[in-house]
């Protein structure tokens, strides 16, 4: 089955929208179609405030009214805790919220923007999709994130080469509880070393210090910037080093 196949098939959908890669040639892709296709955007503590200024930006230039739901993801226990199994409890407590939504606005398919390149068997939230019957056009259609990107640029959207960003909770060691400050600290170091030019890196907290990861490309620019860096991390964290296993 082909994504315009998908959309023949299935004419008003809602979406669950991030303003990534994915979720945005999806919405793309459906408008397109000629779908009516209501999109969610769930403004919860582990996302920081450029993907929601993203998410609001893309989908106003697509056309789409994107409506937002506001939730706390760290009222759960579940998610707190922070053990291995945090990502199902996560995406549970915020597909439920835009499933509700959704139904209320009268739409019964919800879709997300799981492609193909993604593993099953090592993302513990795909669980909570399948439990909530969440449809992933992306995968089914079998389009990998490559393909994903070129057709995104080829559709001459600007996420065609945004970098991957997972949740402010994956800077944060499993079985270390999440915090709103742990949360916020990343999100000033990370928005600090965006400042500096740093693209597809991450700031980790590992025993209370900052763990640099970035791309081997960017090395140069890391020790180059090196001074600032520590300036600027060292009075949020009790150390900052890097990560040596550099981002692929």
């Amino acid at each position: 089955m082909t994504l315009k196949e998908f959309f023949e098939q299935h004419r008003s959908v809602a979406l669950a929208f991030s303003g990534g890669v994915d979720s945005a040639y999806l919405l793309y892709a459906a408008v397109t179609a000629g779908c009516d296709v209501g999109a969610y955007y769930v403004h919860a503590e582990f996302q920081p405030a450029f993907e929601r200024a993203d998410a609001h930006a893309l989908a106003a230039r697509l056309g789409v009214d994107l409506r937002e739901i506001k939730l706390s993801v760290l009222s759960d226990e579940a998610v707190v805790r922070n053990d291995e199994n945090r990502c199902y409890y996560c995406k549970k407590r915020i597909f439920t919220a835009i499933a509700q939504a959704a139904k209320r606005d009268g739409y019964v398919l919800l879709l997300d923007g799981t492609n193909a390149s993604d593993d099953a068997d090592d993302r513990p939230g795909m669980r909570a999709l399948a439990e909530l019957s969440v449809r992933s056009p992306l995968r089914e259609c079998g389009l990998t994130k490559a393909e994903i990107r070129r057709l995104s640029r080829e559709a001459d959207l600007p996420t065609w080469d945004k970098p991957a960003y997972a949740c402010l909770a994956t800077r944060i060691e499993t079985g270390t509880a999440i915090t709103r400050a742990d949360l916020e600290r990343t999100e000033q170091a990370e928005n600090a070393m965006m400042s500096m030019g740093f693209t597809d890196f991450r700031v980790r907290t590992v025993g209370g210090a900052a763990k640099i990861q970035v791309t081997e490309a960017q090395l140069p620019r890391l020790i180059e910037r090196r001074q600032e860096i520590l300036s600027t991390l060292k009075p949020l964290y009790g150390g900052v080093t890097l990560d040596m296993e550099v981002r692929g």
